[in-house]
Parts: C-alpha cells; structure tokens; sequence
C-alpha cells in the first residue's frame, strides 16, 4: 500500500498570541502611571514606597535602590536614643555638653543661633532640635551620647531593618561629597521601619507618643509630603536635603506618616536623589506623589 505523507498546516489567527511578554499598559488613573508621570520631571533617581499600615497595601517604585538619607537618618537615631531611654542607659533631662568648637561649625543649626559658646543641652532637647528643626549640631551629639554611628546602625538591624545604612555623622558628611552616599536606605526598608515605630514593637509607649509629637512639630519642608495636602491633614514626617555640586542635588527627601481621611494610616517615603532639577520641581515631585497616595488610599473603607 502506497502512503503519501500530507503536510499539516498550523493556521494562526491574526489576534492576540496565547502568550506574550509584552507588559500590560500602565492605566492613566493607576498610582504607578501617575507616580512614573510626576518622577519624569526631576532628571534623576526618585525613590517611592509605601504602606497602609492597617491593610498591607503596599506600592514601591525603585523601592530597593540604595538612596542617600541626609538628615531623614535623624529619625533611626531618635528610634536609637529613645531605646536607650526605654533602657534605663540614657535619660531624657541627662545633659550633654557641647563645646565651643562643636557649636561652632559652619552647618545648619538653630541652636548655634541662639546659643553662644558652650552649653549643656539635655536630651529631651537634642530630640526636639534634631527632629523637628534638623539641627545638625543636636544631631552629632546625640551620636555622641548614644555611642557612635555604628551603635545606631546595629540597633535598627536587630529590628529586621537591615537595608539601611548609617556610617556618618553630619560633621563627617559635610567634610566631602561622597561621605553623604554612605548613609543609605531602601525605601522598602525605611517604610518597614515606620511600621515598627508605629506598631510600638520597638519602643515604650511613652517614648512612642514623644517621637510621634516631635515629627508632627517637624518645621522643615513644608513643601514636600504636607505642600498639597489638605489644611489640617496630620503628618508626622522627618526631612532631608543634600548639597550641590555641579549642577546636581544630591537628596531631597521626606518620609513620614500620614493619617488618611478613612481613619487609616499611610506610611511613606519619597527621596529624590541626584538630581539635576531645581529645588521646587524637586519638592513639587514629592508634594505631588504625596497627594496621589493619600487620594488613591484614603477613601477606600
């Protein structure tokens, strides 16, 4: 018997193949289209992450790049001193001496404007110029009073935030460019660690409330998480902001908590880094990103 082999013929539609790698197109009215939209403006890295600290929900956009803090490490260090407190090893009306030279540095600092010569702060005032003013001489001796950079960097590692970094004081950043790079965080990490702060997992209740009240008293930036929010909205935020160098500003940051008009509370960080954009593009691009989040989580139930 004679068999004729007869070739098969696959016929394809023209629609759509079963599978493909294309990525799906980014909604108009979606958080990350709008978030991508406003980051295109700053001509450098901008890093987002967020969390809705009572339902998970969660975004991030370069959420695990490697970002310079500048002065948001003030709040890991509050976290820090405040411990040694809850601790018994560090009391808040204990007083720390600032020196002469100490006060007398060329960086910004409220309490060098008021205060003439050396002094003796307690704690519980270093806080409040750390955190709520930024002062980066109430800064340097708190890392003096709690034993050093690296005595901060190991205690939030050993509450699972391992993707921050911190190496340098503010005297030690402002002495070259690239020292500033090795105070790093993920965006990712830092949310995680406002989630921890606010849950009360690390702190005192007590120590909790006066850290909260020191970054809702933050006077700094308040063009960037709170520019567009609405009047009242609370929001406990720390700031932070580099230097530039040939054309380039190496961070403009804010992170921070806010609490939404549902009741809920949105932790979120938006660092813009190594920018070639002029400071109020770059904190209109972190007022504008603000304002997406609380609009995109703040009426859902």
């Amino acid at each position: 018997m004679l068999f004729i082999a007869i070739p098969v013929i696959i016929l394809y539609s023209c629609g759509t193949p079963a599978t493909t790698n294309t990525k799906p197109a980014l909604q108009p009215d979606s958080l990350r289209y709008k978030v991508a939209a406003i980051a295109a403006d700053v001509k450098g890295t901008v890093g987002v992450a967020m969390k809705v600290l009572e339902t998970g929900d969660t975004f991030s956009y370069n959420g695990n790049a490697h970002l310079p803090m500048q002065s948001t490490f003030k709040f890991p260090l509050a976290m820090y001193i405040l411990h040694q407190v809850d601790s018994g090893k560090l009391s808040l009306q204990q007083k720390v001496h600032i020196s002469e030279q100490e006060m007398d540095q060329d960086t910004y600092s409220p309490i060098s404007e008021i205060y003439d010569g050396a002094i003796d702060m307690p704690i519980d005032s270093l806080l409040r110029y750390s955190v709520s003013h930024s002062d980066n001489i109430a800064c340097d001796m708190l890392f003096k009073a709690g034993g050093g950079t690296d005595k901060v960097n190991d205690y939030i590692h050993s509450l699972g935030v391992t993707g921050i970094a911190i190496k340098a004081n503010e005297e030690a950043m402002h002495k070259d460019w690239p020292t500033q790079y090795t105070n790093w965080c993920e965006p990712k990490a830092m949310v995680l660690l406002l989630e921890i702060f606010y849950n009360k997992k690390a702190l005192s209740d007590t120590s909790n409330a006066l850290l909260w009240q020191l970054m809702v008293n933050c006077n700094t930036g308040p063009d960037r998480i709170r520019g567009l929010l609405p009047k009242g909205t609370i929001v406990a935020d720390k700031t932070g902001t580099g230097g530039s160098k040939d054309g380039i500003t190496s961070a403009t940051n804010d992170l921070g908590i806010i609490v939404l008009p549902n009741g809920k509370h949105l932790a979120i960080i938006v660092f813009v880094s190594d920018s070639k954009a002029d400071k109020v593009v770059r904190e209109a691009t972190i007022a504008k990103i603000a304002k997406a989040a609380y609009d995109n989580y703040g009426t859902t139930p």
